[in-house]
Parts: C-alpha cells; structure tokens; sequence
C-alpha cells in the first residue's frame, strides 16, 4: 500500500479535476488572426506610402490570402464552441469590457473589408478576370479611388486584430500565465512578423525581401525583448506566477519553447536574414517557414500552458 499525505487541499490527483477547455482550435484560430493582420497591416501601410509598384507582393498578391486565412481561422472558433447555434447573438450587442465582443465585431468589419480590397486587384493578378455585372465595374472604380481610404481603415483593424489576440487570454485574470498586459503587444508582434514571412516567401523581387527583411528583423528583435520581459516580469510576481515562469525554465514545455520558438522560430531565421542582406544565398522559404512555425507553436504553447496554471486558494 503506497501512503501520500496532503498538506493542501487543492491540486490532489485524481481528485481536483484539471480543466481543459481549449484545444487546437483556439491556437490555430489566433495564429491565422494573427497572420492576416499582418498582411493586412504591411499592405495597408506601403499604399499609404505610395509604394505599390515596389511593393507588389505586399500591396496585390498576398492579401489574396487574407480572406482565406480568415474564413479558415473562423471556421476553426465555431468547431470550439459550445453552443454553435447561437454565435449570431455576439452581433446583437457591444460590449467595450468584453475582448470577445471587440474581436467579433472586429472580425466582423475585417473581413468583408479585406475581400474588398482583393477584389480591388482582381482584374490586375488575373488578366482575363471579367466581371458579369456593369455595377460591379463602378463599384471596382469607387473602391480604387478609395483606396488610400481603405488602406488607413485596414491598418486600424488590423492593429486591433492583433492585439485581440492576445488579449483573450490576457483577459483571463484566473490563469497567472495569462495575466500579463505583454501578451496583446506580444501577439501583435508576432502577427505581424508572420504575415511578413509569408510575404517574403511569395515576394519575387529583391528589393522588396530586402525591405521586408529589414522590417522582419526589427519585429524578431521587438519580439524577444517583449519575451524577455514577460518572464522578468513573472518572475518578480507572485509565487503562482513564478510557477508559471517554471512552465518554460526547466517545466515540461521548456524544449519546446525554446527550441522551436525561441531558436528556430526567431534567431535562426534572423541569422539568416542577415545573411542575406549581407549577399549569402538563402533560400528564402527556409526562414519564412522556420518564423510560421515558430508563430504558430507559440500560440500552441501559450494556450496549452496557460490553462494548467491556475491560483491555489
């Protein structure tokens, strides 16, 4: 007979139950969030700066992306609801406290605003695209001499979008992990560098990787200091909160954390960046893939880690 003694009364195997509410969906739903913000966000700003035909993979090809992105990462959100009949009712009032509140309707403007803006370019990516109807000619005309209107629009949303992300969880005052004002600028963050490796990726022309690379960069090296406070910031807390910490500084989800996000998500691909400004040979989707894999396994990580952590009373 094997005897235990309990010196607390929570945390008892088999006994207290561990809460799982989150699954697959939810990271895959911030991850793809994520990336089109940042897509959205880069083509916004260089149609603003008047770089359009520098920039073409930014401003007209990888937007195409973003309704996909979307659709597919809302399509993920309902599989994880419980109660999917009635998703309708998020729509039927606003709720400033609420951060589920301000993503639906975010989402909600978003999205129909980036198909607007692919259907903008439509008829330049495919050559032989015609539309049926004469109004959607004068609709395309309306949309382009807005453009620079839609850009300033996209980029609002697109910083919200972001940022939304990470303040789901953040909101989640009941989970330590989560409890941090870093995780909304954290995820914008690294939205943001996915969606630029998915435009270096697509990019054909040099000056724009060029540019974009320089642009990634600066997001890896804003994205490891935000890391590097997170946990300064965790660890000067409270105990549970330096329990949290432990998760990743020698816990169960240390190898992956590190491995795959820290080092192959974000220094690896930045050496390589700077190899290649520097006139080294890379092949380009090495990177590009690595900081994909990186921003996705983050999420992973944070919402799988986040909900074992928890406040003992």
């Amino acid at each position: 007979m094997k005897e235990e003694l309990f010196v607390s009364g929570r945390n008892i195997p088999y006994i207290d139950p561990y809460l799982n509410i989150w699954h697959w969906e939810i990271p895959v739903y911030l991850f793809l969030g994520g990336l089109a913000a940042g897509i959205m966000f880069f083509a916004g700003y260089f149609t603003i700066m008047r770089k359009e035909k520098e920039m073409q993979a930014t401003v007209k090809y990888a937007p195409f992306l973003v309704p996909v992105a979307l659709v597919l990462g809302l399509i993920a959100l309902f599989l994880d609801l419980k109660h999917q009949l009635y998703f309708w009712r998020l729509y039927t009032t606003i709720r400033l406290e609420s951060p589920m509140s301000w993503g639906a309707w975010t989402l909600m403007l978003i999205t129909p605003l980036s198909m607007v803006w692919v259907a903008s370019y439509t008829r330049e990516v495919f050559s032989r695209w015609d539309w049926k109807f004469k109004i959607l000619y004068q609709l395309e005309e309306l949309i382009i001499k807005n453009r620079k209107s839609l850009a300033w629009a996209m980029m609002f949303l697109a910083v919200i979008l972001g940022v939304y992300t990470g303040i789901l969880l953040s909101a989640f005052n009941a989970r330590p992990l989560w409890n941090t004002s870093i995780l909304g600028p954290l995820f914008l963050v690294s939205g943001l560098s996915t969606g630029l490796a998915t435009i270096i990726w697509m990019s054909k022309s040099k000056y724009e990787r060029k540019v974009l690379s320089r642009l990634d960069l600066m997001l890896i090296g804003v994205e490891l200091f935000l890391i590097i406070h997170l946990f300064m910031g965790f660890l000067a807390a409270s105990e549970v909160q330096i329990e949290a910490a432990q998760l990743f500084l020698g816990g169960e989800f240390t190898v992956v954390f590190w491995v795959f996000v820290i080092i192959l998500g974000l220094i690896f691909p930045a050496i390589m960046e700077i190899l290649e400004l520097r006139g080294f040979h890379i092949p380009i989707w090495i990177p590009s893939l690595l900081i994909l894999i990186g921003g996705f396994v983050f999420r992973y990580v944070m919402v799988e880690a986040g909900q074992i952590t928890r406040y003992l009373y």
